[in-house]
């Protein structure tokens, strides 16, 4: 069985970071995806696709992902329900990112002008940051 979803659009807001009580880092963020055909008007039209990424990943879309930042995303696709409070039961499907790529340069304070296909300015991997202690308790898998 495959389950594998490959995805570039633009953040339409900031990440919202978070941590679980044992310390794990979950950053949740939507992806705005353009369709390939447009739409009766001659518009394109786009799928909002929302996104979880885990652990130093989560992190690193925090600090560097913004509102309008073009990101790639390799994950999966994961659903879940559970029941409102009014009784009924809620679906949700989202990607879970097992890869995150900055797809274009950082913008300079006040500029307007952006460099598709680059790489961040600031290597965000580049520090070579010491192990995460976890349990596999802590994985949402």
């Amino acid at each position: 069985m495959l389950n594998r979803v490959v995805l570039v659009g633009r953040l339409t807001r900031d990440p919202e970071l978070r941590y679980t009580p044992t310390g794990v880092a979950v950053a949740n963020f939507t992806l705005a995806v353009n369709r390939t055909f447009s739409n009766r008007q001659g518009e394109r039209e786009a799928d909002f696709i929302h996104c979880v990424a885990w652990k130093k990943s989560a992190e690193n879309v925090a600090n560097y992902l913004k509102k309008g930042h073009l990101a790639g995303v390799d994950g999966r696709i994961q659903t879940q329900s559970y029941e409102n409070n009014e009784g009924r039961r809620v679906f949700i499907t989202e990607v879970v990112a097992e890869s995150v790529q900055f797809m274009e340069t950082r913008r300079s304070e006040g500029s307007q002008s952006s460099s598709y296909g680059g790489q961040a300015s600031e290597d965000p991997f580049a520090n070579g940051s010491p192990p995460i202690d976890i349990s596999s308790d802590d994985l949402p898998f």
